[in-house]
């Protein structure tokens, strides 16, 4: 049941997360309007009470706080591009880049609105409960005024004035989660060639990396202070040995290296430069000149 007393908000996009995002909406009482492209999809949050909007100006119209939430940022510009945003505050949602983020809030300045870009850390499901948490960056005063309805979602996090940071951070978030994955899989891969179940290799995996969990803090302290040569246990040098072995190993068992095998040139790289007593945090520094590059 929607309370008067409570802001209005527009959600653009009933995918599983739009559709999420307005459930929680009209869960919290927030008068909500929603559209989509396919009108088959507004039937949920309609039968929980969220009005219908039959056209995208209607839907804007109907709301200050605009929520989108689509496939991806061309669908975004195709729904707001030419919409009329004067006094709308834009929450973009869609995952995308920082770039894309910084040419969506000049888009929506142009039209006379104000912008925060998101990134969703969760998964449908966890929407509003307390597992769920959103990045925001963009316009601070936006994120001040509308924080109440931004927390109905889940913790909301605001990382700057870049309207790119939320997705930049987001993306950092998601390189070290599938980095992990892939180690995981190549573990599990290479065992499994020797007749080992995952299942059976998986206690041994756990706890081996629950004691290799302090690298990323012993990483940002040397990163931060470009301390990479000090009290080093295992030097490049060492370590990009180590790692062609594992490519051997992997190729010796018939398992694809090509998860692991491209740190090989990167280690190599810093080597080559001289600073192979480095720790392997010193990598970063190889990745960010290639970037700048």
């Amino acid at each position: 049941m929607t309370d008067l007393g409570k802001s209005a908000v527009t959600v653009l996009g009933l995918g599983a997360m739009g559709t999420a995002l307005a459930e929680a909406l009209l869960a919290a009482g927030h008068p909500t309007t929603v559209w989509n492209r396919s009108p088959a999809r507004t039937a949920g949050p309609a039968q929980r009470g969220a009005a219908v909007a039959a056209a995208t100006a209607e839907a804007i119209a109907a709301s200050r706080l605009i929520v989108v939430c689509l496939l991806d940022h061309t669908s975004v510009h195709a729904v707001l591009d030419g919409q009329e945003l004067t006094g709308r505050i834009v929450v973009n949602l869609t995952s995308g880049t920082p770039g894309q983020a910084r040419e969506l809030d000049a888009r929506v300045a142009e039209r006379g609105g104000d912008h925060l870009d998101g990134a969703v850390l969760a998964v449908p499901s966890m929407i509003g409960t307390p597992d769920a948490s959103v990045l925001y960056s963009g316009s601070r005063g936006a994120f001040d005024t509308h924080r109440p309805v931004l927390e109905v979602f889940g913790a909301a996090d605001y990382v700057g004035a870049d309207p790119g940071a939320a997705s930049l951070q987001d993306a950092a978030l998601l390189s070290a989660m599938y980095g992990q994955v892939a180690g995981v899989l190549h573990a599990f891969a290479l065992v499994r060639s020797a007749g080992v179940t995952a299942t059976e290799f998986l206690p041994r995996l756990v706890g081996w990396l629950t004691a290799m969990g302090g690298f990323p803090a012993d990483a940002a302290r040397r990163i931060d202070a470009r301390a990479y040569a000090d009290d080093v246990d295992a030097a490049l040098t060492m370590q990009v040995t180590a790692v062609r072995n594992l490519v051997r190993a992997a190729r010796e068992q018939g398992v694809s290296a090509e998860l692991i095998a491209p740190l090989v040139p990167v280690m190599q790289r810093r080597i080559d430069d001289g600073d192979g007593g480095d720790d392997l945090a010193a990598l970063v520094e190889v990745i960010t000149a290639e970037e700048v590059a």
